[in-house]
């Protein structure tokens, strides 16, 4: 990796110092660099890699009521961190009392999983476009454009007011410009970052050499309950790793609907278009108690309930899109038949898969105070690396094709992607048009060395 570019930015990986309402640019929390087990394999950051400083952008977007239309709701109303980033509400409260359509999915270990579109219908097609859609939702965060609604540029000019976006985007990306791709990319940063890898679980699966094994620091019968969980039906097991697959739990993205077919609120209604589910990492907190109800209409209040409805999967003909893997034999829906001890090892498992960390770590939590003020601090050493040089210009950004650069002076260019390898290298003076149609969609780093003072000055553009 070239070293030229990279922000020197110290920051303190241990310790999490409680500063309230108040943004460190100084001493970034370590969002792009955290450990992960040499066992999880799935990772689907590979378009957008998190950085600490856009990951800290999105951090406060997360939390800031003022991306609702009334500034009353932020995306952490609905996804709070006490409760997993979930909701113990069936149905999230909205703007001016409405509800959300579905529960309020849990935001564990988005980051790995093979499966990418988003919203329990996967309506969304990368967790990047889902980020915005409450916020353009009518009933949500209000910027619909319909309805009478401002629309999500209206939201952008509101944003483009605040001081403090002013300093965080400029150190973030590298100039004051807010859009909505550049809103989406920090927020999905923000909410890959959120990980969950200090579980009973994780403990015992670290002793081991496959997780197939018994884990030496569980219970008799919590190794009995994983055994039922990985064994499919006709071995004696649940069958459940099929579509929740170990050591990450996420779902297949082949998975179909699960055999709820209930509408949030509405007792009448069906739905048969929910197939994704979250992680079952963290279903419960460490105390045991459930981080809200369960499935896409919260019909399913405790773990018991859950391993009752895949035990016994009900039999509605209404439903033409239940999961194959979820037929028993003669193509009926699945009759498990465990026993009472056998649903209580399972329950006793799956409670293994909460951590601690994530409830408590102040990377995650809420930057602002009650009455919604922040506090920016520190930053001069990334913003005047970032943009030491007011007269390099670079437009349009986001770019699709091409770019033009325009500044006063000589200068080297090296254009480098976030794995820190060097895609393109060019002089210019004081004019340059450059062709970026090959690039990847992703978030770049143009790096300008003046050649008569040798001083590097860097930039960062978006491919869309």
């Amino acid at each position: 990796m070239n070293k030229k570019f990279i922000s020197i930015i110290a920051f303190t990986a241990l310790a999490f110092i409680l500063i309230s309402a108040t943004v460190d640019l100084d001493n970034l929390f370590n969002y792009e660099d955290q450990d992960i087990p040499d066992y999880i394999a799935k990772d689907n950051t590979s378009t957008n890699p998190i950085d600490d400083k856009i990951a800290t952008l999105g951090r406060v977007l997360f939390y800031d009521k003022n991306l609702s239309s009334n500034n009353t709701i932020a995306c952490a109303s609905c996804h709070i961190q006490e409760h997993a980033f979930s909701d113990l509400a069936v149905q999230s409260i909205g703007l001016d009392g409405g509800f959300t359509g579905r529960h309020s999915m849990r935001l564990i270990n988005a980051r790995f999983a093979d499966e990418t579109h988003f919203f329990w219908d996967e309506r969304a097609n990368t967790l990047e476009a889902q980020t915005t859609q409450p916020i353009q939702d009518h009933i949500e965060m209000g910027y619909s454009g319909t309805n009478g609604d401002p629309d999500i540029n209206d939201l952008i000019i509101e944003l483009e007011a605040l001081n403090y976006y002013q300093q965080l985007f400029t150190f973030a990306y590298g100039d004051v410009e807010i859009s909505e791709e550049k809103m989406q990319l920090a927020l999905a940063q923000f909410v890959r970052s959120i990980q969950s890898f200090d579980s009973r679980y994780d403990q015992g699966r670290e002793q081991v050499a496959n997780g197939n094994l018994p884990f030496p620091n569980y219970t008799t019968e919590e190794n009995q309950g994983k055994n039922i969980f990985l064994a499919p039906p006709n071995n004696g097991g649940a069958g459940c790793a099929g579509c929740h697959r170990p050591p990450e739990f996420d779902i297949d993205p082949a998975a179909l609907n699960n055999g709820i077919i209930g509408v949030a609120g509405d007792p009448t209604g069906i739905d048969l278009t929910n197939t994704r589910s979250p992680s079952l990492r963290d279903l419960v907190k460490p105390n045991g108690t459930l981080n809200g109800p369960l499935m896409h209409d919260g019909s399913l209040t405790s773990l018991l309930d859950v391993v009752n409805h895949y035990d016994q999967i009900p039999n509605d003909p209404t439903n033409t899109n239940l999961d194959p893997r979820l037929l028993g034999p003669g193509g009926q829906p699945l009759n498990l038949n465990l026993s009472e001890d056998e649903k209580q090892a399972l329950i006793a498992f799956l409670e293994t898969l909460s951590g601690n960390d994530v409830y408590t770590n102040e990377k995650w939590s809420n930057p602002f105070e009650e009455d919604g003020s922040i506090e920016i601090i520190g930053g001069d050493l990334g913003i005047n690396e970032i943009d030491g040089s007011p007269q390099i210009m670079i437009a349009p950004n986001p770019a699709t094709k091409y770019i033009e650069i325009s500044a006063v002076g000589n200068f080297h260019i090296s254009i480098f992607n976030y794995l820190g390898q060097l895609v393109l290298q060019s002089d210019m003076t004081n004019n340059t048009t450059i062709d970026i149609s090959s690039f990847s969609l992703v978030l770049y780093i143009v790096q300008f060395e003046d050649v008569s003072t040798a001083k590097i000055y860097t930039k960062k553009i978006i491919k869309e």
